[in-house]
């Protein structure tokens, strides 16, 4: 009988709980495996009675990326990790989106300023809207969308995530998000999973540390062959894609109507089973053939 860890975080009143979690432990127990959900930074997990330890909603790791990463390096000499520990380090930083730009992926335009360079000697847009967020960061924590009226604002957001140690990314906005949504493409097993749309997430006037919901007015998306075409071309771009067992492409349209890339979650990201039950058994069985390899 194989050992399958569905690795999680311990979420403290008010935060995020993983609503796939239990689904997937009935599905995977269900079909043979003994499974567990476990806490990544439990000290007392024994990660080499595992067959397969299964990255799925380490929420707060954005928060605690050094811990994170050295958990990462000890788990993976133990047991199989997936997706594999370099594929997951790589995605930890989102300056991935440079190398993919530079491979031709069509991604959203980002520059990038970290501690040590001088806020207020950033290159901010002073002829349309953009976003300020860290590299390091998952359900729009530390984002904002400015105006270049609101350059003072915008600096004085990049001081305090610098003061805190993250990287900071800046891009432009890109306005179909308000009347077309963001595309989240999910695949699973080497195959498009389904895929989901979610409604704008910075609102106008947002302060960048207020709470915000992640995913608003989910649906079922039915992606374009274009869309899908991107989504791979980024999948075939990330060092070390032959081992991925699971990846979520984030997408938007640009001012010409063509899909970029605005994320790549390869670590955490939500897979919505809640929205499509349909797919929960083909994701136990990728799991399960990931586990018995």
């Amino acid at each position: 009988m194989v050992r399958i860890a569905i690795v999680t975080y311990d979420p403290r009143p008010g935060t995020s709980k993983d609503r796939d979690l239990p689904v997937l432990v009935r599905e995977l127990t269900a079909a043979g495996a003994d499974t567990a959900a476990v806490y990544w930074d439990d000290p007392d997990i024994d990660w080499a009675s595992f067959d397969l330890a299964l990255v799925r909603s380490t929420w707060d790791y954005t928060w605690r990326a050094e811990e994170f990463a050295d958990w990462l390096e000890r788990c993976g000499k133990l047991t199989r990790v997936a997706n594999p520990v370099g594929v997951l380090r790589w995605n930890m930083d989102k300056r991935y989106l440079g190398e993919l730009a530079a491979t031709g992926v069509p991604t959203v335009p980002t520059t990038y300023l970290a501690p040590g360079e001088t806020p207020g000697d950033a290159d901010l847009p002073d002829d349309r809207e953009y976003v300020v967020k860290p590299t390091s960061g998952a359900g729009a924590r530390y984002a904002a969308r400015y105006t270049p009226e609101d350059r003072e604002t915008a600096v004085r957001h990049l001081a305090r995530m610098h003061a805190e140690g993250f990287t900071a990314m800046v891009q432009p906005y890109v306005g179909s998000i308000d009347v077309t949504g963001e595309r989240a493409l999910q695949f699973f097993g080497g195959r498009l999973l389904h895929a989901s749309r979610k409604g704008a997430v910075l609102a106008p006037g947002t302060a960048y540390d207020a709470d915000k919901v992640a995913h608003p007015g989910l649906e079922v998306w039915d992606p374009a062959p274009a869309e899908l075409a991107v989504a791979e071309r980024a999948l075939a771009a990330v060092p070390g894609n032959s081992g991925l067992l699971y990846a979520r492409v984030d997408l938007v349209l640009g001012d010409d109507g063509e899909p970029l890339v605005m994320e790549l979650e390869l670590i955490e990201p939500n897979l919505f089973l809640n929205l499509h039950p349909g797919s929960v058994a083909g994701v136990a069985e990728a799991v399960l053939r990931a586990a018995a390899d």
